[in-house]
């Protein structure tokens, strides 16, 4: 696929521009350290959380613990995807976008990293919260689903209709998310004994997701109310570091603390025997 050069009354460059992109990341500070600042992050993170599950050592622990982990390893392959220009593209917007026409960068191995990150974060905590299989498989798909239909919102340059219908497909599969960790999950987390943790976590997650779609909207992608690509790179990080890092950090500390609440030998124990004949 070749670039499409600015002008260009059709087309979109994806893999074939990964020097434009390092360039334009490097000439451009705010953007720049959007996606350093994260790969820094990341790094630390990933020594920090190893070093705070050390002791952990019943499998529903390690099991949450090892979901945790891989937020922040996912995470710094992406942000290193992107400031590498790999998953940096760029796409010319359809007619009656604010932009149409023009060239837009699109950063599009965000959501490679959403579509993997989110639903260890999501299975973090279906575990802490010791939901049924069902729910959590659910939940898992339409998340993963939301993220695929927002890749698509975004890549979509044939009309720009259709860059809405799949940002609105996207948000139907959220709400399903949202429902479950607002109506469904907290009910098993009290039976848990896990609420506390769990509803702290729980509104550091939808507050901080719901984050995401508005600044879709409000960037180059939707609107473009905000044209500034560094501006909006950062309310994707800011986004990210504290529904990643943060949530993992406030998670693995309460597992490290009360690794018998959320235990699979104190649970089987509690539960009670089936009576047997005489």
């Amino acid at each position: 696929m070749l670039p499409v050069a600015s002008g260009a009354t059709t087309g979109v460059a994806l893999q074939a521009t990964q020097a434009d992109a390092v360039s334009q990341i490097r000439s451009d500070p705010l953007l720049s350290s959007s996606l350093w600042g994260n790969v820094a992050l990341a790094g630390l993170s990933i020594l920090l959380f190893v070093y705070m599950g050390r002791n952990v050592t019943d499998e529903r622990a390690r099991l949450i613990w090892g979901a945790t982990l891989l937020i922040p390893l996912v995470s710094i392959s992406s942000y290193l995807g992107l400031v590498s220009g790999l998953t940096i593209g760029f796409l010319e917007m359809p007619p009656g976008h604010a932009l149409g026409g023009q060239e837009v960068m699109v950063q599009w191995g965000r959501y490679l990293t959403w579509a993997l990150s989110t639903p260890m974060i999501l299975l973090a905590l279906g575990l802490l919260a010791d939901v049924d299989r069902a729910s959590l498989f659910t939940v898992l798909a339409a998340d993963i689903a939301m993220c695929v239909t927002g890749l698509a919102a975004a890549l979509t340059t044939s009309a720009y209709l259709f860059r809405w219908v799949f940002y609105g497909v996207s948000c139907t599969f959220f709400a399903v998310v949202l429902y479950a960790l607002l109506a469904e999950w907290p009910t098993a987390a009290v039976e848990a004994g896990t609420d506390e943790i769990f509803a702290t976590l729980r509104v550091l997650t939808v507050v901080l997701w719901l984050g995401y779609p508005i600044v879709w909207a409000l960037g180059a992608e939707g609107f473009a109310i905000v044209q500034s690509i560094g501006l909006t790179s950062w309310g994707y990080s800011v986004l990210d570091i504290v529904a990643k890092y943060v949530f993992a950090f406030l998670l693995l500390r309460w597992v490290a603390a009360n690794e018998g609440t959320v235990s699979t030998t104190a649970r089987s124990s509690a539960a009670p025997s089936t009576p047997t004949d005489d």
